[in-house]
């Protein structure tokens, strides 16, 4: 049997076609930074629509007196895990209200403590009261489309239903910016922002 036969015997039978999914790829230019990586870009919330929280954390390592990833967006609803790799104590807290102003207490080598993000947080900052000098942001969204910019700026946020939606971007340094986009396939969406 073919193909295109076998799908009309399956709508007429009452299937329906799944939505076709699109991407959103384009550049960020950070005016005023080194690179143009740290930004996230994400679809803001769909009305009427909800998403479940993915059942895998996410991770966020201790290392070198770094947050590695420097910038983690999640899903609202994500537990993220906080490893400690260094050698030396460390501690997460957050002073954002978004974020309940969580403090995760101070913890060794090789363990790990975790935190649900249960609401839109754009964004959390991470600090470490034994090194000062640490900083990470979590940035929890309301959609499961969003991605980081490489260091050049550029980014691709990929199975993207076509559809009209509202890209907002994020950089823990410059001002937000945001603009109407149209899905319908591959689709481009070019920022640029400054402080």
């Amino acid at each position: 049997m073919n193909r295109p036969f076998v799908l009309a015997l399956a709508l007429a039978a009452g299937a329906t076609l799944p939505l076709t999914a699109g991407e959103i790829h384009g550049k960020v230019t950070c005016k005023g930074v080194r690179d143009s990586s740290n930004a996230v870009v994400y679809v803001a919330a769909i009305p009427g629509k909800t998403f479940p929280a993915p059942a895998e954390h996410a991770k966020i390592d201790q290392l070198n007196l770094v947050f590695s990833p420097h910038v983690l967006p999640v899903l609202v609803g994500t537990t993220v895990d906080f490893l400690n790799s260094d050698a030396v104590l460390h501690n997460v807290f957050s002073p954002d209200a978004c974020a309940d102003k969580f403090n995760l207490g101070t913890w060794p080598k090789g363990q790990i403590k975790s935190y649900q993000f249960k609401k839109e947080c754009v964004a959390a900052t991470l600090l470490c009261k034994v090194h000062p000098e640490m900083e990470g942001f979590v940035v929890a969204v309301p959609t499961p489309y969003f991605a980081v910019t490489k260091a050049d700026g550029s980014f691709k946020i990929a199975d993207v239903p076509d559809g009209a939606y509202t890209v907002k971007v994020w950089h823990p340094k410059l001002k937000a910016a945001q603009k109407a986009v149209t899905v319908a396939g591959p689709t481009a969406a070019d920022f640029e922002i400054a402080k």
